[in-house]
C-alpha cells in the first residue's frame, strides 16, 4: 500500500493486529525493515477512498476470512445477518442492511462486517447452488 504521513511517502505493508474478535480494529503499515510507519483504527476517520484502499491492501495481504459457503442469509430492522462457513470455520456475522457487499477487479466479493472484519468470497459462480440463491441480489 502507498501511504503518506507528514508529507513523507512510502510503500508500507499492511499487517492486521490481533484479536480479530475485537471491534476495535487496527492495522499496522510498516517499513520494509518491518519497524511500525503509522497505526491506522477505525478512530481515525478516513476518507472514503482511503478506506477503500485500505480494505483492498488488507484483503490482497490475506488477512481476511474466505468464504466457502453462505448457509443462511436473513435481514432484519437495519441489519442483515450472514450464515457461513469460511476456511477458518463457521461464522456468524452481521452487516448494515443498506450495505452491500463490493465487487472486487477480479470477480470475487468482499465484505466488511458492523465489527470491521472482511470476509472474501473468491468466485460466487464457484459456491454451492444454495450460496448462489442467497447471494444472487449481490451479483446480479
Amino acid at each position: 500500500m502507498w501511504t503518506i504521513r507528514n508529507g513523507e511517502e512510502r510503500a508500507a505493508p499492511v499487517r492486521r493486529l490481533f484479536p480479530w474478535s475485537e471491534d476495535d480494529h487496527h492495522v499496522s503499515l510498516r517499513h520494509a525493515s518491518n519497524e511500525e510507519f503509522a497505526l491506522v483504527g477505525p478512530e481515525d476517520g478516513l476518507d472514503e477512498g482511503s478506506r477503500r484502499a485500505l480494505d483492498d491492501a488488507v484483503a490482497s495481504a490475506g488477512f481476511v476470512l474466505e468464504v466457502t459457503r453462505v448457509v443462511d442469509l436473513d435481514e432484519e430492522i437495519e441489519i442483515r445477518v450472514w450464515h457461513v462457513e469460511t476456511r477458518q470455520g463457521p461464522r456468524v456475522f452481521q452487516t448494515p442492511l443498506d450495505d452491500w457487499p463490493r465487487e472486487m477487479p477480479d470477480g470475487g466479493l468482499l465484505i466488511r462486517d458492523v465489527a470491521g472484519d472482511l470476509y472474501r468470497i473468491p468466485d460466487p459462480e464457484a459456491v454451492d447452488a444454495r450460496s448462489r440463491k442467497l447471494l444472487w441480489a449481490f451479483v446480479g
